[in-house]
């Protein structure tokens, strides 16, 4: 039995303004689905203030409530949120959704470079431009000289697969071009060869005194022994509620991206939620319930996985994502690491949050680049934004790194 195309995700406006917009998935299951449509929903600057997730293993029926933009574009929301879920058909002589759209091939890269004059919030600018237009950035470097004038090099993909197009490209290039009105001297985008496609893998940029210190990678002892302040977060596992599923319950302090960050690290050990509950509450608190079981189908019983899912768990609640200023000789360094997903996919919007946040700031920045690097025994998208000090750096760096976090964390 199949579920017709229209029925696949299903977005129910508010009954009256200041409610949220209901998101309901009804298609076939697959472990990580709440994480990617996670993902999907964070792409679009919506937070998840409610969700409810129930399965049979085969089947899955999903609810988010979410919050977040006015101008949000629900159409494209409902179309990506389809084509992340599993393919569903009948043999009844209906037609029903099956989606065509997995990827046979590595997307194509390509390089948008242009040349301008510099300003405040520049950065910031092109960037919102190309998350408006859906083009992932992989990569960027970007560049001042002592004339005053910047050379940017943004590598991006397109998921539409359409920047091959010249009507793609021109509306691109004329979208960037409305935001730099006269400042703008070159720009141009074309496709890069494969031994460029490969840039988003680790790179040999990060200097080797670039240490696991740097970004205090490691929690304090008494977040990693479970010994949080009760007043931030708690965790817990019960195995005596339920014959087949581990209970997770968890207590914590609300931030963007939050349930997300829970997905994904279910994801990443393989872990399946049978039923889920998640909700928000004032002074930004948060309660939420998963029935899990592993992908044997059993309960999670075994001591050192238990401990080792825990202190996952406990790291994304306490520092999802790790932000620092730091002195690189004479210049000042902004850097932040975002953790990816094994699947190769990293938090969305980190590099608009981080352009944001130091624009709210009047902060300009001198270069910035993004790579990949493994750390730890983790894979991290890091970034490294080189701070333009002019006469000298007015703002303190203890706010520049509170400013970017409270963006990231969305506390702004």
């Amino acid at each position: 039995m199949g579920i017709l195309y229209d029925d696949v995700v299903i977005i129910r406006p508010p009954e009256k303004e200041g409610d949220p917009t209901m998101i309901t998935v009804n298609c076939p299951d697959k472990t990580g689905l709440g994480c990617d449509l996670c993902r999907i929903i964070l792409f679009f600057g919506l937070n998840i203030v409610r969700g409810d997730v129930s399965t049979d293993g085969k089947w899955c029926y999903i609810v988010f409530w979410v919050v977040g933009k006015q101008k949000t574009r629900w159409s494209l929301l409902k179309k990506r949120m389809v084509e992340a879920c599993p393919s569903c058909f009948s043999a009844s002589g209906i037609s029903y959704y099956c989606s065509d759209l997995q990827p046979t091939k590595p997307p194509d890269v390509f390089l948008l470079k242009f040349c301008c004059h510099d300003r405040k919030g520049l950065l910031h600018d092109v960037t919102a431009v190309l998350c408006e237009l859906e083009l992932s950035i992989i990569k960027v470097k970007v560049s001042t000289t002592p004339d005053g004038k910047v050379l940017d090099l943004f590598f991006i993909i397109d998921p539409r697969d359409l920047l091959h197009t010249k009507t793609r490209k021109d509306d691109t290039i004329e979208q960037i071009k409305g935001v730099l009105e006269d400042s703008v001297l070159t720009m141009e985008i074309e496709l890069v060869g494969p031994e460029i496609s490969a840039c988003s893998q680790a790179s040999s940029f990060l200097p080797a005194a670039i240490t696991e210190n740097d970004y205090n990678l490691e929690l304090p002892e008494s977040v990693r022994s479970g010994t949080l302040r009760s007043d931030y977060a708690s965790i817990t596992v019960d195995n005596t509620l339920s014959p087949a599923h581990s209970l997770v319950q968890i207590t914590c302090q609300d931030h963007k991206g939050l349930l997300y960050d829970i997905m994904r690290t279910l994801k990443d050990y393989n872990i399946k939620i049978s039923f889920g509950r998640f909700i928000t509450k004032p002074r930004r608190k948060c309660d939420m319930d998963l029935f899990i079981m592993q992908a044997d189908g059993k309960k999670i019983v075994d001591p050192n996985k238990q401990s080792s899912l825990l202190s996952r768990l406990r790291t994304e609640l306490y520092r999802p994502l790790r932000v620092a200023v730091v002195s690189r000789g004479p210049d000042t360094e902004l850097l932040v690491a975002n953790p990816v997903e094994l699947s190769g996919e990293g938090r969305p919007l980190v590099f608009y949050d981080i352009t944001l946040a130091l624009k709210m700031l009047e902060i300009c920045i001198f270069s910035a680049e993004i790579g990949r690097h493994v750390i730890g025994d983790r894979e991290w998208e890091v970034y490294r934004i080189l701070l333009d000090e002019g006469e000298g750096l007015s703002v303190p760096r203890n706010m520049i790194e509170e400013g970017v976090w409270k963006m990231l964390m969305g506390w702004e």
